[in-house]
């Protein structure tokens, strides 16, 4: 089944489509849901499965946490993979939704994991972001981005020449006293309220924030991106869209967010900005189907689920489930196997 996208490009749409369940099974078998939807996913398994993947692109994106490591430790099998088809001179592209780094703080880590990774090669959300905002959107030099963040978001703003405020300014990071709004005071030049993840979110900010966006109807209104939760030392906290959850409720009905990261077009957009990719022949690698895949389906992408992150081989043959993947194998690794 293919869809459209505002542009004219055609997208293909890996999940099963509903319809399919009512189709006639013929003589001598009978069709479920179950039957459906794992004929829609191809298990990569064989030596002759894995080759033919990997001779089919000519790019690859990566999320990189369940992906490529699991917080300081690097999936087994991983760098060998990413050597592998780089010799091959296949473009690889680090795509993540963590906003609290910048490219060089990523980049140390590579570094420190032994992979090799280019400042260019690296999305962070907090950089997509910045980099949407000035070269898509092309806000203008006068102009303050207002940000809830941290330093990572800051940072890359910098990178892009953008001028901001707020963030880890201290200013904004103090509990003020019940019902005392006298030191809520905005700045004139705003013109851009950037929300991401941030350890100190407080009543202040959120006013702040509030008051940009309500009183000047020109406002950008920006998230890095809206993950719910995210997961770190074996149990899941809230996510970047938890912490921009009471804004967009309090401006609902009056302006939407725009939001950069996976899984929306605007991270594609960033990508291909910078690099000239061709959707047919790439495609994206992630641990979880509600961004990582969801953002390969959307901008017209391959998709490859690996089962080293928050999804099981069981949930892809949920009949609830709604978004699958083009492609599934255990681990990123397994690909080693392709190595001379």
């Amino acid at each position: 089944m293919k869809s459209w996208a505002e542009d004219g490009r055609q997208l293909s749409r890996p999940h099963f489509d509903e319809t399919l369940l009512h189709c006639n099974p013929g003589a001598g078998g009978t069709v479920t849901k179950y039957s459906i939807r794992m004929s829609m996913v191809k298990s990569l398994e064989s030596h002759k499965d894995l080759q033919g993947f990997i001779d089919r692109f000519d790019n690859f994106l990566f999320d990189c946490d369940g992906v490529i490591w699991h917080g300081e430790e690097l999936i087994k099998g991983v760098r060998t993979v990413l050597d592998l088809l780089r010799k091959s001179n296949k473009k690889l592209i680090f795509v993540t939704n963590n906003a609290t780094k910048s490219r060089e703080a990523f980049k140390a880590k590579f570094d420190r994991l032994g992979i090799q990774a280019d400042l260019d090669e690296i999305f962070g959300s907090a950089y997509a972001t910045a980099l949407y905002l000035k070269r898509i959107l092309k806000f203008p030099d006068d102009k303050k981005v207002y940000v809830i963040g941290e330093k990572g978001l800051e940072d890359e703003l910098a990178s892009e020449n953008l001028k901001f405020c707020g963030g880890t300014d201290p200013a904004d990071n103090e509990f003020i006293d019940l019902m005392d709004f006298s030191s809520i005071q905005t700045d004139k030049d705003v013109g851009a309220v950037m929300c991401g993840f941030d350890m100190h979110i407080n009543y202040k900010k959120l006013a702040k924030a509030h008051r940009y966006l309500h009183e000047n109807p020109d406002c950008h209104f920006i998230l890095t991106n809206d993950d719910s939760t995210f997961p770190t030392d074996g149990s899941l906290f809230p996510g970047s869209g938890a912490i921009s959850a009471p804004l967009r409720y309090a401006m609902l009905g009056k302006k939407d967010p725009i939001v950069v990261g996976k899984p929306n077009q605007p991270m594609l957009d960033c990508i291909l900005e910078k690099h000239k990719l061709e959707p047919s022949r790439s495609c994206m690698i992630g641990d979880r189907l509600d961004t990582d895949i969801a953002f390969g389906i959307n901008g017209g992408l391959s998709t490859l689920l690996v089962l080293t992150g928050v999804v099981t081989r069981a949930d892809i043959s949920q009949p609830q489930a709604k978004i699958l993947p083009e492609y599934v194998i255990d681990s990123l690794g397994d690909f080693a196997v392709l190595s001379p």
